[in-house]
């Protein structure tokens, strides 16, 4: 049952529906749909918000799925509101006409989630948005992906896997969507080859995120293929759509050597992979050296982005 959670006042009543506006200095509000429930693990609920252009429902909106980082451990689908960079970006989906639904999924904490449970998660969300689209206004044939950090990773599996991968919740089987382009922001692409995430090149490297990917336990044998069953650079294809990975070149977190590894995957079988490399920038667009500004600015960033799926959402129409 869909549950829905009052943050704010003033309330508009669409359809029988709660949802409230946000509003923000100098810009239209944003309808939300907040705390609807799209699976039941054994471990809780898990939620997604709904942020919808401010018009009347009027129709089919595209939908943009973001998935929050925090290390497949921590973090919250709420960085999508506030201030924040991923609220602006999210605003400014809407204000291009998107529908943005900010994502829970379970964190690694205690040995018994993997990597792989947070895909299957992220993948259970888009197959009931699918699955409800016509009562939530979604077009499920123009699906795009947004994440950050561990939620970049997220967009990628999302984006680059197919609706059927990853089954979760038996009662969302069989949903279809199309994806029509993604963007991650510092998201890694391959936890196989863990050089990758060496940003200095430095002697006995330790493998920082393995024991996300493999829960407590997990036999050696089985090591490699979990590792290469979570890793986005597997799934590219030629027919792959379109993906915008923008990364920072001073990031220690999530090394710039990523984006240059997806994008060499990526000319090898002709995917449409675009990089963005951001100057002097750490993680979470910091500046990697605490002084030297950022380059392209936060704010170019977002525009980026924001034109990079309206583009893609443009195409798909021209295609139609």
């Amino acid at each position: 049952m869909n549950t829905f959670r009052l943050i704010l006042l003033p309330l508009i009543l669409v359809s029988g529906v709660s949802l409230r506006a946000e509003p923000a200095s100098g810009s239209a509000p944003i309808h939300l749909k907040a705390d609807i429930v799209y699976k039941t693990t054994a471990e809780k609920d898990l939620h997604l918000d709904l942020f919808y252009p401010a018009t009347e429902l009027v129709g089919a909106y595209p939908l943009v799925v973001y998935t929050h980082g925090g290390g497949w451990a921590a973090g919250s689908k709420n960085k999508a509101q506030g201030r924040s960079k991923i609220a602006q970006t999210v605003r400014g989906l809407t204000e291009a006409g998107f529908c943005v639904a900010a994502v829970q999924y379970r964190l690694c904490k205690n040995g018994d989630t993997s990597i792989r449970d947070c895909v299957t998660d992220a993948m259970d969300a888009v197959r009931y948005l699918a699955k409800h689209g016509e009562a939530l206004h979604l077009d499920s044939t123009r699906v795009f992906s947004y994440g950050d950090s561990a939620g970049g990773q997220l967009a990628q599996m999302l984006l680059l896997t197919q609706p059927d991968d990853f089954p979760g919740d038996a009662e969302l089987a069989g949903q279809r969507f199309t994806m029509l382009g993604g963007v991650s922001w510092y998201g890694p692409c391959d936890f196989e080859k863990t050089e990758l995430f060496n940003h200095d090149g430095r002697a006995k490297f330790r493998d920082r995120f393995g024991a996300r990917v493999l829960k407590s336990g997990t036999p050696p044998a089985d090591k490699l293929r979990l590792y290469r069953e979570v890793s986005p650079v597997n799934y590219l294809r030629k027919e792959s759509p379109p993906l915008l990975m923008i990364q920072g070149d001073g990031d220690t977190t999530i090394p710039v050597h990523h984006a240059y590894y997806m994008q060499k995957k990526a000319k090898a079988c002709a995917a449409p992979v675009e990089i963005f490399i951001i100057k002097n920038a750490g993680h979470n667009w910091r500046k990697a050296d605490g002084s030297t500004p950022i380059d392209p600015s936060v704010d170019d960033i977002i525009q980026r982005s924001v034109d990079f799926l309206a583009t893609e959402l443009r195409r798909s129409k021209a295609l139609k």
